[in-house]
């Protein structure tokens, strides 16, 4: 007895298959992020004149870009800021004092990255 046809392709099997399936539980809307506020502090933050420059001192020699407001932040602004920056720019940033220290010597990465998130004023320095 010769062994039983394979369909073409092994998916057309599982199609037939999903109409018998039982209907899953819908998930319910997600309310509003948790991590909001910061964020909206960042937007209130870029409204503002920003600095956006390199330092090499007292970081054994490696380069940073600093990107500092004059007008000062407040420290939950600065800590989204920088989550921000880590995943926007792939690289690591963290809240230093006053302003947010970015790994690297990538001042017009950052101040482009800035400016299109709606930064008003970007001071290269």
């Amino acid at each position: 007895m010769p062994p039983p046809k394979k369909p073409a392709n092994p998916f057309e099997a599982l199609a037939a298959l999903r109409d018998a399936l039982p209907a899953g539980e819908e998930k319910p809307v997600a309310e509003a992020r948790p991590d909001a506020a910061p964020l909206d502090a960042v937007a209130r933050t870029l409204t503002r004149k920003v600095v956006v420059c390199r330092e090499r001192k007292g970081r054994g020699g490696k380069t940073a870009t600093l990107v500092r407001f004059p007008d000062g932040a407040d420290e939950a602004a600065l800590d989204a800021l920088a989550r921000e920056l880590r995943h926007g720019l792939g690289a690591g940033a963290q809240a230093e004092g006053d302003a947010v220290a970015v790994q690297g010597d990538i001042v017009e990465r950052v101040a482009d990255w800035l400016t299109k998130r709606g930064a008003k004023r970007v001071v290269r320095g």
